[in-house]
């Protein structure tokens, strides 16, 4: 009896979440109605599904996020140029050190390509070399890949469209398709930005470095993977202008490349593992596995649970923790929580 009364519960969970979902979704078609100038969203149309409101809630959020991303950057780049300029004649270079040259170091020093054009000479300098690096590493690492993100996730609606231009699809089965191949979209659109970046860097190398084609390419690429052996490098005033936002954008960029392809592989590898699991036949040997109390039947929670650990959604750690927590909340132990066993929880 117990069985089936948790089982029971188990399905009407799933039941509930999915109504709270409509709720949520009505709430939010009715919430649309009232502010009526909501972005991405047409005023006559009436069929917009409550996911529309969501994303477009996810998408202010973001953006302010952004806001905050860049004016953290501008500051520490502020900070650091500031820095550096003051202590200008402590920094070896094949020039005087100037505001650009300052900012130019700035940015070499923070994604780590450290060409070694320019350098630190005495202990102070080092010193702050050393703080200002590690601040960068955090800084691009915590807060300048969020800001990719939502860069590229802002280009993913107008990717999708172009891909599905003779479909015509609407907004909304644009979004839902941007929804489902979240991840995929946005390695495309990171890969392009990625070959965008590369050609403009050599093309620039090429015409104001005066560098030559198989020189520029073997430029952009040892700074774009921060490799930075420093026989090429930016030299002129112009160059060092345009790598400071050059720099920026394709360390970061290629970085978001491989977070995506490490999750495009990690996520057909889960899709795989739960075909297979959803697709294979049941042994006896998985029956006596999956019956956790041990009494020869396998009740539906029982064989959900099972399933989830196979799919390696949770682990056999997760369900201990779970079941520890139950028995503590199932004072009279009945197998079952009731509103009576929740009063000494909430009184305590």
């Amino acid at each position: 009896m117990a069985k089936d009364e948790i089982s029971q519960s188990l399905l009407l969970d799933v039941k509930d979440s999915s109504l709270d979902f409509i709720k949520k979704e009505v709430f939010l078609r009715k919430k649309h109605r009232h502010y009526a100038s909501a972005p991405l969203i047409d005023e006559g149309s009436k069929e917009r599904s409550g996911i529309l409101s969501f994303i477009n809630l996810e998408s202010i959020l973001a953006q302010q996020s952004s806001r905050h991303v860049f004016f953290l950057l501008a500051a520490y780049l502020g900070i650091g140029t500031l820095c550096f300029f003051l202590i200008r004649n402590q920094l070896e270079g094949k020039k005087p050190i100037g505001v650009i040259d300052a900012i130019y170091f700035s940015v070499v020093t923070m994604t780590t390509v450290g060409y070694g054009d320019i350098v630190p000479h005495s202990a102070l300098a080092k010193l702050l070399a050393c703080v200002y690096v590690f601040a960068g590493m955090l800084l691009v690492g915590l807060i300048l890949g969020k800001a990719a993100d939502y860069m590229l996730e802002k280009q993913e609606v107008h990717l999708v469209r172009a891909m599905n231009m003779k479909a015509k699809f609407g907004q909304t089965e644009i979004l839902k398709e941007v929804e489902i191949n979240r991840v995929k979209y946005k390695f495309i659109n990171a890969t392009l930005l990625l070959l965008m970046l590369i050609i403009i860097g050599t093309l620039f190398l090429c015409m104001v470095e005066e560098m030559d084609i198989i020189d520029a390419f073997y430029c952009v690429c040892s700074t774009t993977t921060t490799l930075g052996y420093g026989d090429k490098s930016f030299s002129t005033e112009a160059g060092r202008i345009f790598a400071v936002f050059w720099i920026l954008s394709s360390t970061v960029c290629l970085a978001q490349f491989f977070l995506y392809l490490a999750e495009l592989y990690t996520g057909k590898r889960q899709r795989t593992l739960v075909k297979r699991v959803l697709t294979r036949k049941l042994t006896f040997t998985d029956l006596e596995r999956a019956d956790l109390d041990q009494d020869d039947v396998v009740s539906p929670a029982e064989f959900i649970v099972y399933k989830l650990k196979e799919m390696e959604k949770i682990t056999q750690e997760d369900i201990m923790l779970l079941m520890e927590r139950f028995r503590n909340l199932d004072v009279n132990q009945s197998g079952t929580l009731t509103a009576a066993d929740l009063v000494p929880s909430e009184a305590s």
